[in-house]
């Protein structure tokens, strides 16, 4: 038993209380070096969300400086000291004020309002927010308290994630998108009464001494008021983690339900809308070819309603009529039809001049081979058909044969070359001449 109570013994390697006091104090204050450092680490978060950076969005959250006043109230409220915790949540409030300040301008200045995920994200928190909000401030503090401080404090700051929700808050009141700042500046007050929760405890359980004793009636006060800001906080965002478990289930059964009742089935979906909240729920389809009638409708949308997730959604299939859908019929088959002939027409274009090409096509090679048989003085000839064209702009073609000899051909040796190239190149208009 002994060797378990020491291995988890919060005590070893804690710092001097005093000196770990005077520190928490130090890091409440948000006067110049720390509000400006506050002002550009919201800039830069801000960024961050409207670009969808993750990583520019972390490099905020490592620089932000707002734990300060929330483990600050935290440790007030442990030591009973409510000056500290006065002065705590004043600093806090400012610290929120001039982040919504500065956020609300960058994103009412900023051209670029889309909705990016890295937004949407802080906008519906659950119950796993307020879990990572708890278990953060737990090490936080204890990192805290160390004489080591180590490197948990950092990681702390992201998992946490103050900055986000904050600037979050501020791009709902820039774009007047009030469901964005009511979900984000939620879940910012979530991590900061949870954070503060778990710096309570650890303080607690660390017995630090009362600043000041105070009597039952105060310390009921206290519990009290941690009881109910852990209510307020609990139960929306329990509501909310169970609305988010049941949209999930509705979309893994809707997909289930489409894989097993028309995928399996070879049936192409060409349009898939699904609509999830309180009120309603609709399945809505379209298929490439298959019609449903009206009885098959009513068949399927029973099967959907039987499954418990899936209950009173309604089934929506788009299907035109019958004489709409034969006339989009013939019309796809017409625009086909006519894209073949249009191609056949190129084929024939392409074969024609291809036809053309060959036939002014020579084999240069082999004719001088067999050129140099019958005149091997002849040492090089190229064969070319060739257009005249004349001063009244009437045109001629001739098939123009070049040819170097070691010496000039006689009459009878031009004649017969030109009469046996004609013969050759099945050609009547052969003329020759010498390569100067």
């Amino acid at each position: 038993m002994r060797k378990v109570t020491d291995l988890l013994n919060l005590r070893d390697g804690e710092d001097d209380r005093a000196k770990t006091l005077e520190a928490i104090k130090k890091n409440i204050t948000f006067k110049g070096a720390n509000l400006w450092i506050l002002a550009c680490a919201i800039i830069v978060a801000s960024v961050g969300l409207n670009v969808n950076s993750t990583a520019v969005i972390i490099g905020a959250m490592l620089i932000s400086p707002l734990m300060g006043p929330i483990v600050g109230a935290g440790f007030a409220l442990g030591i009973y000291d409510f000056s500290l915790l006065k002065k705590s949540l004043n600093n806090l409030l400012i610290a929120t004020v001039v982040s919504l300040a500065v956020s609300t301008l960058y994103f009412y200045l900023s051209p670029f309002k889309d909705v990016q995920s890295e937004l949407l994200a802080r906008t519906s928190p659950n119950i796993y927010d307020i879990l990572i909000a708890f278990f953060g401030g737990v090490v936080g503090v204890i990192a805290v308290t160390r004489s080591e401080k180590g490197n948990p404090i950092p990681g702390v700051a992201i998992a946490t994630a103050l900055m986000p929700p904050l600037c979050t808050a501020g791009y709902g009141l820039a774009t007047a998108q009030w469901t964005f700042f009511l979900g984000a500046f939620y879940l910012y007050c979530i991590n900061c009464v949870f954070i503060g929760i778990a710096t309570f405890l650890i303080i607690k359980y660390l017995n630090y001494p009362a600043v000041k004793q105070v009597d039952e009636k105060h310390q009921k006060r206290v519990k009290y008021t941690i009881a109910f800001l852990i209510t307020i906080m609990l139960l929306p965002s329990s509501y909310l983690a169970y609305s988010l478990y049941r949209e999930q289930q509705f979309k893994k059964n809707i997909d289930l339900f489409i894989e097993n009742e028309f995928v399996d089935k070879g049936y192409t979906i060409v349009y898939k809308k699904t609509n999830f909240n309180a009120k309603t729920k609709k399945l809505e389809l379209a298929f490439l070819s298959r019609r449903f009638s009206s009885l098959e409708i009513k068949d399927l949308t029973n099967r959907l309603n039987h499954n418990k997730y899936l209950n009173d959604t309604q089934l929506q299939i788009r299907q035109d009529s019958t004489d709409r859908y034969n006339a989009l019929k013939g019309d796809i088959l017409n625009q086909i039809k006519s894209s073949e002939n249009e191609m056949n027409v190129k084929d024939i274009k392409i074969m024609q001049l291809e036809k053309e090409l060959t036939k002014n096509k020579f084999d240069n090679r082999q004719i001088l081979k067999e050129t140099r048989v019958l005149f091997p003085i002849i040492s090089s000839l190229s064969i070319t058909k060739s257009t005249l064209i004349n001063q009244k702009d009437s045109t001629t073609t001739i098939t123009a044969v070049i040819y170097d000899a070691s010496k000039n051909l006689n009459k009878a040796e031009n004649e017969k070359l030109q009469k046996w190239l004609n013969e050759r190149l099945s050609v009547k208009d052969v003329e020759l001449f010498r390569k100067p």
